[in-house]
């Protein structure tokens, strides 16, 4: 569980540890089956994109609660995946869904990524899936991924496109929004898309050590409930927050509107969106 263990964190990524390990962390550790769903349809595209080997070692950065690191720990068989992330309370539920399925070589530890010791040259592969755009100094965290990797170790991230390509955030915060302007995050700053910028992803990794980048673009439907009233308790969790300082009046719109655009997006599969990511694949040189 969070705070149980002292987790030494970068001052750039107190901001992230303190949401991760917190009230942020616990919501997705509770809702870890719906998280899932929700970007099923990039799942088999980034593992092959790690190009995982029975035998491999695999660090899975930002595993939340152990999807990823559990496939990969059964394409690897008699090797091993790790994973590793800031919130106590996913890596809590993660441990405990890998022991229910008798994988014994997937295991995971609450850490800092961006300066926590892993071996040099160890791993193999090393895999994320919307797990590394969180980092309050990308150049230090790929150069502490890049020492962890062996020589022509294999790199494969799943990172959101900008809020133009994804259906999902521009519906949700502008139903949310009630007419304000929302403030925009800095280019680059840490949040789901500091690596939206092709060019600004590939040129970190370059500096970090990393050769033969190569982005593809991706587009899937991203699930958000099975239903309406699903939905809408789903998304709540994770944007209630966008309410805060709404009198009465508004927030009965911004609830409105946000049941309104999930309602047009019923589908005989649940509530969907269109949502475009980012697949990076590079080397360690």
């Amino acid at each position: 569980m969070s705070g149980t263990t002292v987790m030494q964190v970068d001052p750039t990524n107190a901001e992230q540890a303190r949401a991760w390990d917190g009230d942020e962390g616990a919501f997705w550790a509770a809702n870890a089956r719906a998280f899932d769903r929700a970007v099923d349809g990039y799942h088999d595209s980034l593992l092959g994109a790690g190009a995982i080997r029975p035998g491999d070692r695999v660090l899975d950065i930002g595993c939340g609660t152990g999807q990823v690191s559990r496939d990969a720990a059964r394409v690897a068989r008699d090797g091993e995946a790790l994973g590793v992330d800031l919130s106590g309370e996913m890596i809590a539920v993660a441990r405990r869904i890998a022991a229910e399925h008798g994988l014994a070589n997937a295991s995971f530890q609450r850490c800092d990524v961006q300066i926590h010791p892993f071996p040099a040259a160890f791993f193999d592969v090393a895999i994320s899936r919307t797990g590394t755009m969180f980092f309050g100094d990308p150049a230090a965290a790929f150069a502490n991924i890049g020492r962890a990797l062996k020589r022509g170790g294999r790199l494969a991230l799943l990172v959101w496109q900008g809020p133009e390509a994804n259906e999902w955030i521009r519906e949700l915060i502008g139903a949310l929004s009630v007419g304000r302007d929302l403030p925009v995050p800095a280019a680059g700053a840490p949040g789901p898309f500091a690596q939206a910028d092709p060019q600004a992803a590939a040129a970190v990794l370059a500096a970090a050590g990393f050769t033969r980048i190569d982005l593809q673009g991706l587009q899937e439907p991203m699930w958000f409930g099975s239903d309406v009233g699903e939905a809408h308790r789903f998304i709540l969790g994770q944007l209630g927050w966008l309410l805060r300082g709404l009198n009465a009046d508004q927030r009965d719109q911004a609830l409105e509107n946000l049941r309104g655009t999930i309602a047009a997006h019923d589908t005989s599969d649940g509530i969907c969106y269109q949502s475009a990511t980012w697949l990076i694949r590079a080397t360690r040189s």
